[in-house]
């Protein structure tokens, strides 16, 4: 089993498994592809996350631009 690193950056709750990096949000700050797999429209959403101190860790991506 892995171990979890937290650290903070900037005001920005991070975590790290490994090579992957994930970000930490309150519940009503979630991103609106939170949730699902594919939509109707056919975009991709984040549907694996885990929970910790009251916040939910999604896996952190970079933008292309």
């Amino acid at each position: 089993m892995q171990s979890i690193k937290f650290y903070k950056k900037y005001d920005t709750h991070l975590a790290k498994i490994g090579d992957v990096e994930y970000k930490g949000y309150n519940i009503g700050d979630l991103p609106p592809s939170f949730g699902f797999i594919t939509n109707a429209a056919g975009q991709e959403g984040k549907s694996e996350w885990f929970n910790y101190k009251g916040l939910t860790y999604i896996e952190k991506t970079e933008l292309p631009w």
